[in-house]
């Protein structure tokens, strides 16, 4: 037993999770972008970003490479450690939900244990993952920061796709094929799916 289970209790709010959202005019939720280095995440992700915002959305974007910069800036690439950087953005995403915002988080998120447990902190439906199910030949030779010719080189160990495996999303709500799609069909396709699932309506 630690301390936590002890001697700290949960303090409602007194504004609602829902009363923050009906504010936004938009249903809370979180866009989980997973996939291979170089398959489109973060481009994907912050185009996103900027269509929700220019139509009026409230949204926040968590980018991997950033985070540890700051947040999980202790951490490393083991199994171990990467559980617990999605741990530690899992629940900030969780947070900003709470706001009532539109969440996008950009990580390669490996594990499909991982991605089940930030699901299981959301209600059914607003967690919405976003398999970039770009090949891996596409990513290795888009190569943007040099890192799979380091990992084939040796000079990078475990590095996902290649000496550390990535678990293929079995039922993601979206797949996208940066190999195939523009930006704007990505975009235009996600669009689409948070319309359809009534998380943002139409605006003129």
């Amino acid at each position: 037993m630690t301390l936590a289970d002890t001697n700290i209790v949960w303090h409602d709010h007194k504004v609602s999770r829902a009363e923050r959202s009906v504010n936004k005019a938009q249903k809370p939720c979180l866009l989980w972008f997973t996939g291979l280095s170089g398959s489109g995440k973060s481009t994907i992700a912050n185009a996103l970003d900027v269509a929700l915002h220019e139509r009026g959305y409230h949204t926040f974007l968590l980018d991997g490479d950033n985070v540890r910069h700051g947040l999980c800036k202790d951490l490393g690439f083991s199994d171990e450690d990467r559980e617990e950087n999605i741990r530690r953005v899992g629940e900030v995403c969780k947070l900003f939900a709470d706001a009532g915002l539109i969440v996008m988080s950009a990580f390669i998120s490996p594990f499909t244990s991982d991605r089940r447990m930030v699901r299981k902190l959301f209600p059914a439906g607003e967690f919405i993952e976003v398999f970039m199910d770009t090949p891996l030949a596409t990513c290795e030779s888009r190569d943007p920061k040099g890192l799979y010719q380091k990992a084939r080189s040796g000079e990078i160990r475990h590095f996902t796709g290649i000496d550390s495996p990535y678990e293929v999303p079995s039922h993601p709500e979206v797949r996208l094929d940066t190999s195939t799609m523009t930006v704007d069909e990505c975009v235009d396709s996600l669009i689409g799916y948070l319309l359809d699932r009534g998380l943002i309506s139409r605006k003129d």
